[in-house]
C-alpha cells in the first residue's frame, strides 16, 4: 500500500510539473499540440500509477521525453512564425469587414448556429454589430465591433482620468505578505496601526487586507472573528 501511495505522490507531482512547465493557461486556451501533450502525460502517468508491476522509470522517461518535446518545440514556434504557423495554426477571420466569410466557416466546419453561439457568449447577439469575428488558433472567438457599437470611453469624452493599479494584498488568511509591504515602502507596524484604528487588534483575525494606489486600506475579518463579537 505504501509502494502505491508514494508511487502515485511522485507521479502527481511529476505531471504538476509537467503542466507548469507548458505555461499558465486554461484547458480551454490550450494550443492543440499542447492538449496533445497534457492528455499523454495523465495517459502515461496513469499505467504505471495502477500496476505496480510495471517499473517507475517506464512511466517517467515518457513524460520527460514529452516535457522536453514541447519546451523545444515551444522555442521554436517562439522564434521561428512559419513553425509557429505549422504547429499551433493560424487565426481564421469569420467575419470581415461585417460581412461572413462563407468559405472560412465550411473550411473550419463552423455552422452559422455555432457563430451566432459564440457571438452571444461575447456580449454581442446582432450579427450586424460586428465588423471582424476572429477565431484564435486556441479556439476562442474575438469579436471586434463595428465603431459606432463600441462603448464610449473616457478619451472619447475627453475626460482626464486617474491611474488605477494594482491594489497589493497585505493580508491573507492572517498572514502578512511582507513582499508587498516592502513595495509600498510601509512596516508590519504601520498595519497593525491602521487596523487598530479600525478597531482589529490582532492581525490573525483578518481574512484579506489590501492597499489600493490612492493609499486606502480595505479589510475583511474571519467568519470566526465575527462569530465571537
Amino acid at each position: 500500500m505504501l509502494i502505491i501511495f508514494f508511487r502515485t505522490i511522485f507521479l502527481y507531482i511529476l505531471v504538476i510539473t509537467a503542466l507548469r512547465l507548458m505555461g499558465k493557461r486554461q484547458i480551454g486556451e490550450l494550443q492543440p499540440s499542447e492538449l496533445v501533450v497534457a492528455i499523454m502525460i495523465s495517459d502515461l502517468a496513469a499505467i504505471p500509477m495502477q500496476d505496480t508491476g510495471i517499473p517507475l522509470i517506464n512511466g517517467i522517461l515518457p513524460i520527460a521525453t514529452l516535457i522536453i518535446a514541447e519546451v523545444f518545440f515551444s522555442y521554436i514556434t517562439l522564434k521561428s512564425q512559419k513553425a509557429r504557423a505549422i504547429i499551433s495554426g493560424t487565426p481564421s477571420i469569420l467575419i470581415e469587414n461585417g460581412k461572413i466569410n462563407e468559405k472560412e466557416l465550411e473550411n473550419l466546419r463552423f455552422n452559422i448556429d455555432d457563430l451566432l453561439e459564440e457571438l452571444r457568449v461575447n456580449n454581442c447577439p446582432n450579427i450586424a454589430d460586428v465588423e471582424f469575428a476572429i477565431l484564435e488558433t486556441s479556439g476562442q472567438l474575438s469579436v471586434i465591433p463595428k465603431s459606432q457599437k463600441s462603448p464610449v470611453t473616457a478619451e472619447d469624452l475627453n475626460i482626464p482620468t486617474k491611474y488605477v493599479g494594482l491594489p497589493l494584498t497585505l493580508i491573507s488568511d492572517g498572514k502578512v505578505n511582507y513582499n508587498n509591504l516592502a513595495k509600498a515602502h510601509l512596516s508590519r507596524q504601520w498595519l497593525k496601526d491602521e487596523l487598530s484604528k479600525l478597531g482589529v487588534k490582532d492581525i490573525t483575525d483578518v481574512f484579506f487586507a489590501s492597499l489600493d494606489t490612492e493609499g486606502k486600506l480595505y479589510y475583511q475579518l474571519k467568519d470566526k472573528t465575527r462569530r465571537q463579537k
